[in-house]
C-alpha cells in the first residue's frame, strides 16, 4: 500500500491558481503582479547585508533530542544582524498536514512569530512573522495521504509497541490537501475574501512597484503573506527569485526509452530491491531491543530510510508509467525566462540569486541520479540558455545567477559547474538540505557529476564532467558511530558591484547522543 500520494502538475498549478484567485479582473484592473514581493523592512536599499538559509526541516521533536529545534536556536543570535531567512521547502513532515504544523514548525520556529511566546495559541494560517521567513514549496508540502492509510496508522498507533512495531510514521489523519496548508499558512490566500473584502485587502496591503505595477508589501510584524507559490523580490540590489520546482520535475523520457523492455526491466528490478530493502528495515525494527541505549535514535534512523525509500519508489514509478506528455510548468520557467532577461536590463540590479527545493546537481546518494534530478537541470538549462542568448553581458566569467539554493537532497553541499555546454557552465550551487529531518550520505561513486555524451567509434559510452563537489556534510559512520551534522547557512552580501557572497556553514552535530556546535570555513563566492 502507497503511504504517500503525489498529485499531478496540472492539478497543483490549477489549485494554487484558485488559492491567489490568479489574474482575477479586480487584480488585473490594479495591474497587481502577482509575483511580485516588496519587503518593507526599512532596509532594502542597503547594499551590504545578510541572510539564513535552511531547508527540509518540518520534522518536528524526536522522542530523545530535537535537531530541527536545535538548529533553530543557533540561528537566534543572527536574527540581529541578517534582515530574512529562505526556507527551500520541505516546511512540514511527512505529508504537509496542517495538523502537524504547530509540533513541526510554529513551536520549532516561534522566536521569528509574533506571539511566540505562546505558540500553542497561534494558527498555521494566521501566523505573523516579526523576523521575515520566505519559503518556497517542497514535495512534502503537497504530499496527500491515502485515507485507508491514514485510517490504519492512526488505530494502530495505540497498540504498535504491544505489537512489536517499533517504526511510528510521521503522519496524522490527513494529507497536505494538495498543497492547501501550505497556502493557508504562507500564502496570500484571496479565495476566500468576498469582492468588497478583496477589494479593501489590495488596497491596503499592496504598493508601488515601479512605474506601471503594484506588487504585495511584506511588513515584517504586521502582514508577511507571499504572493504566490513563485515570487521575486529585491533586496540591496539582488534580485532574488523563488522557484515551485514541484511543478517542471516530471522526468522527461525519451520515447526509445520510455519503450526500451530492458530499461523497463532494470528500473522493476530496482523497484523489487527496494521493497526488498524496505521489509528487512521493518523486520530490524521489530528486533531491536529498547534497553539499548542507542535503540531510540536507530529507530529515527530506520524510519527515515523508509520514508526515503517511498520517495524513491515514487521516482521510479514516475519512469516505470511515463505520461504520454511530459508536463511541465512552462508559464512558471517563461515568467523565469523574462524576469532573468528584465533584471540583466535593469542596471539598479548587481546579482541574481534562484533558490528552489529540488537541485540540479547534487552528490547525495538517493537524489544524484533521480529523473527528477535530471528533469530539473534541463529545464533550468532551457531557461538559462535563452537567458544567455537575449544578454550578451553573460559569459563565462559572469554567468546569468551568481547562485543557486536548494534543498531536497538532506545534507549540505556547495558544488560548482564545470563547461556543460548550456548557460548553467561555471556556477555556484548551494544545497541546505540538512536542517531538521535525518540526514543522508554521499554518493559512494565520488564527488563528481558526469553526462553521457554518447557511443564512441568503438561503441563505448563517453561521458563529460558536468559538476564538482566541492564540500560536503552529511550523514558518516554506521550505528552507534553515526555523526549527524544537521546544518542552517549564513550569507554575507558585500556591497560591491560585481558582489561577492561569503556564506558560512553553521553545524550542530549529533553523535554519541551528545550535540557539538562549530561553523565551517567561509567559502567566498563570486
Amino acid at each position: 500500500m502507497a503511504s504517500i500520494l503525489d498529485p499531478p502538475i496540472l492539478t497543483k498549478v490549477a489549485k494554487m491558481k484558485e488559492r491567489v484567485c490568479w489574474q482575477h479582473p479586480m487584480l488585473m484592473q490594479r495591474r497587481i503582479d502577482q509575483t511580485r514581493l516588496i519587503l518593507e523592512d526599512g532596509r532594502s536599499d542597503d547594499r551590504e547585508f545578510s541572510f539564513l538559509v535552511i531547508g527540509d526541516s518540518g520534522s518536528g521533536p524526536h522522542p530523545d533530542h530535537h535537531p530541527q529545534r536545535r538548529i533553530a536556536k543557533q540561528m537566534l543570535p543572527h536574527l540581529q544582524d541578517c534582515r530574512f531567512l529562505l526556507h527551500t521547502g520541505d516546511v512540514v513532515y511527512q505529508v504537509g498536514s496542517s495538523e502537524q504544523y504547530p509540533e513541526n514548525f510554529i513551536k520549532p520556529y516561534r522566536e521569528w512569530l509574533v506571539g511566540g511566546d505562546r505558540p500553542e495559541r497561534i494558527a498555521f494560517d494566521d501566523m505573523v512573522f516579526q523576523f521575515p521567513f520566505l519559503a518556497v514549496p517542497g514535495n512534502h508540502d503537497y504530499y496527500n495521504l491515502p485515507t485507508l492509510y491514514s485510517i490504519l496508522v492512526q488505530l494502530t498507533r495505540p497498540v504498535r509497541k504491544l505489537l512489536g512495531l517499533n517504526l511510528n510514521p510521521n503522519v496524522g489523519w490527513h494529507g497536505s490537501g494538495i498543497g492547501d496548508a501550505y497556502a493557508r499558512a504562507f500564502l496570500d490566500y484571496l479565495k476566500t475574501l468576498s469582492d468588497e473584502d478583496l477589494d479593501a485587502h489590495l488596497e491596503r496591503h499592496y504598493g508601488p512597484w515601479g512605474e506601471t505595477t503594484l506588487g504585495l508589501r511584506y511588513q515584517p510584524g504586521q502582514f508577511t503573506r507571499l504572493p504566490n507559490r513563485y515570487y521575486t523580490f529585491r533586496y540591496g540590489g539582488i534580485d532574488f527569485f523563488a522557484l515551485d520546482s514541484s511543478t517542471f520535475n516530471d522526468p522527461a523520457l525519451s520515447p526509445q526509452r520510455a519503450s526500451n523492455a530492458a530499461y523497463r526491466g532494470r528500473l522493476l528490478a530496482q523497484r523489487e530491491a527496494i521493497q526488498r530493502q524496505q521489509q528487512e528495515v521493518r523486520d530490524e525494527a521489530m528486533h531491536l531491543q529498547r534497553t539499548d541505549p542507542h535503540a531510540q535514535e536507530r529507530l529515527d534512523d530506520l524510519q527515515a530510510k523508509i520514508e526515503q525509500m517511498e520517495e524513491v519508489l515514487l521516482d521510479i514509478e514516475k519512469q516505470v508509467h511515463p505520461r504520454p506528455t511530459t508536463l511541465v510548468d512552462t508559464e512558471q520557467l517563461l515568467w523565469l525566462r523574462d524576469g532573468l532577461i528584465a533584471s540583466w536590463q535593469d542596471k539598479a540590479v548587481r546579482g541574481r540569486i534562484l533558490f528552489f527545493h529540488h537541485p540540479p546537481y547534487v552528490t547525495e546518494t538517493t537524489k544524484w541520479g533521480q529523473g527528477q534530478t535530471m528533469a530539473i537541470r534541463q529545464n533550468l538549462r532551457w531557461v538559462l540558455d535563452q537567458v544567455a542568448a537575449a544578454v550578451p553581458e553573460i559569459s563565462a566569467h559572469r554567468p546569468s545567477v551568481n547562485l543557486v539554493l536548494n534543498g531536497h537532497a538532506h545534507c549540505f553541499e556547495y558544488l560548482k559547474t564545470e563547461a556543460t555546454g548550456y548557460a548553467d557552465s561555471h556556477m555556484n550551487y548551494l544545497v541546505c538540505g540538512g536542517s531538521g529531518l535525518s540526514l543522508r550520505r554521499q554518493r559512494p561513486e565520488g564527488t563528481m557529476l558526469y553526462e553521457p555524451l554518447g557511443a564512441d567509434p568503438d561503441g563505448q559510452m563517453e561521458f563529460k564532467l558536468v559538476a564538482k563537489s566541492q564540500l560536503y556534510k552529511g550523514l558518516t559512520g554506521h550505528k552507534a558511530e553515526r555523526r549527524r551534522p544537521y546544518s542552517f547557512v549564513r550569507i554575507d552580501v558585500t556591497q560591491d558591484e560585481m558582489p561577492k557572497f561569503i556564506v558560512t556553514p553553521h553545524i550542530s552535530e549529533r553523535s554519541h547522543q551528545n550535540w557539538e556546535d562549530y561553523a565551517l570555513d567561509p567559502l567566498v563566492l563570486e
